[in-house]
């Protein structure tokens, strides 16, 4: 009983950083989930990842400014004030306006009513990810169209969302889910008591057959040979959350005589910063920035690697990471894992079994545990060892994905039976009429 699609919205679309959005969604689509893509941004990124080709489901792009496309704003607008839904959708976008007085605000209200009117009319239900701005757009069409909506949690959207507009779409979502137990603790803790059973922990996980088989083996260096350095890699956008900065003051602390090369992958706001940063601190022959790389290029590097560094830390307005997907990556591939006590970074890593981690922000202490498995190969072989079986017995995207698939079930099936039930009233209550 699943004829009726199912509508996923998303900030943007395709995303190299997001390969666990496009996972899911291929994996919906082969349990048979009819999805339509509704994306509020354009694509930014140069590269597609093989994951989001394999898709079946085109993307379709709300106005990312309402300006852009007038005429069907406008469309969307006159259709909403039609909608059975307009008046309650009216009161709840007043109050939100009148906490969050924005721009974007009215840039929320626009897109879903483009949303409302050009979804298709065998969509039963509409899922967003990210609980802040696509939470948003998600809930007004959900209000104006009638649907139910639920929603996926993350790591920025749960940490940067106001307490209010957090309870008020967990207290409107049929249900939602989120990435880390972290997550699951702060949406909680604000939700109404009576909402808090909606919310459940569904860890991403990475499907096994995307990676390959860990390397058998990786060469012992231990920083002796400038001829054969230790390879370091780290991968993530290039934001002050990911703690590219305390990576490099780390880095440059480093004994002389160990010698070690650096890749980072990724692309962001702070490349050019973090570029003169290294060669300031004298690091440009060590450090490469590669920018974004695919999925592919991005495995090969772990693989070429000796040890994955992400010195995680808060960023921006309290935005802080979940449990970095490119960690379960990394631990899939055998690789030694160095990063932070921080954020849901050690619900995967146990510090001293599937890697090390220090303190969050401080370089000194990330250099020290930095230079000692540089020199250490065989703990570096341990660590990977670990972390490469707990990735394969503890982190399943198939058990995560099957959560997910049963309730998107349910509230598709839900939405057939109202709506035939409604459809079995509308003859006797026209006879009535009659």
């Amino acid at each position: 009983m699943r004829p009726s699609r199912l509508a996923v919205i998303v900030k943007g679309y395709p995303r190299l950083s997001e390969t666990f959005i496009a996972q899911e969604i291929l994996g919906l689509e082969r349990r048979g989930f009819s999805i339509d893509i509704w994306s509020l941004r354009q694509p930014t990124d140069g590269a597609v990842h093989a994951l989001n080709r394999a898709v079946r489901a085109q993307p379709r792009y709300l106005p990312e400014y309402l300006y852009q496309e007038p005429l069907r704003v406008l469309r969307g607008m006159l259709h909403a004030f039609r909608s059975p839904g307009f008046s309650k959708l009216i009161g709840v976008f007043l109050r939100d306006l009148l906490r969050d007085f924005t721009a974007n605000r009215g840039r929320r209200l626009g897109q879903a009513c483009v949303l409302a009117r050009e979804l298709a009319a065998d969509v039963a239900h509409l899922h967003v990810h990210y609980l802040h701005t696509p939470g948003s757009v998600a809930r007004y069409a959900s209000i104006l169209t009638g649907r139910g909506f639920s929603f996926s949690a993350h790591a920025k959207d749960i940490w940067t969302t106001p307490d209010w507009e957090k309870r008020e779409k967990i207290a409107d979502a049929q249900w939602g889910v989120t990435c880390t137990r972290q997550g699951l603790d702060e949406l909680t803790r604000v939700a109404n008591s009576a909402d808090r059973a909606r919310l459940s922990l569904v860890y991403h996980g990475i499907a096994v057959e995307r990676m390959p088989q860990a390397p058998a083996s990786r060469a012992a260096r231990d920083g002796s040979d400038p001829d054969d350095p230790v390879r370091l890699v780290s991968v993530g956008r290039l934001v002050a959350k990911k703690g590219f900065d305390t990576l490099l003051e780390a880095a440059a602390n480093l004994p002389s005589a160990l010698n070690w090369r650096a890749t980072i992958i990724g692309t962001g706001a702070l490349r050019e910063k973090l570029s003169r940063k290294a060669t300031t601190l004298g690091l440009a022959d060590r450090v490469t920035f590669v920018g974004a790389l695919a999925q592919d290029e991005v495995v090969a590097a772990l693989r070429a690697a000796d040890l994955f560094v992400l010195a995680c830390r808060e960023g921006e307005k309290g935005d802080r990471d979940g449990l970095p997907n490119v960690i379960l990556e990394a631990a899939s591939q055998g690789l030694a894992i160095l990063s932070t006590d921080y954020a849901a970074v050690p619900e995967f890593v146990e510090n001293g079994r599937q890697g090390v981690l220090v303190d969050p922000g401080d370089p000194s202490v990330l250099s020290t545990a930095l230079a000692a498995l540089i020199g250490s190969p065989a703990r570096r072989a341990e660590l990977g060892k670990a972390a490469c079986e707990k990735f394969a017995s503890a982190f399943s995207f198939e058990a995560g994905l099957a959560a997910i698939a049963t309730r998107l079930e349910a509230s598709i099936e839900g939405s057939q039976a109202e709506n035939q039930s409604l459809s079995s009233l509308a003859p006797a209550s026209l006879e009535r009429e009659g």
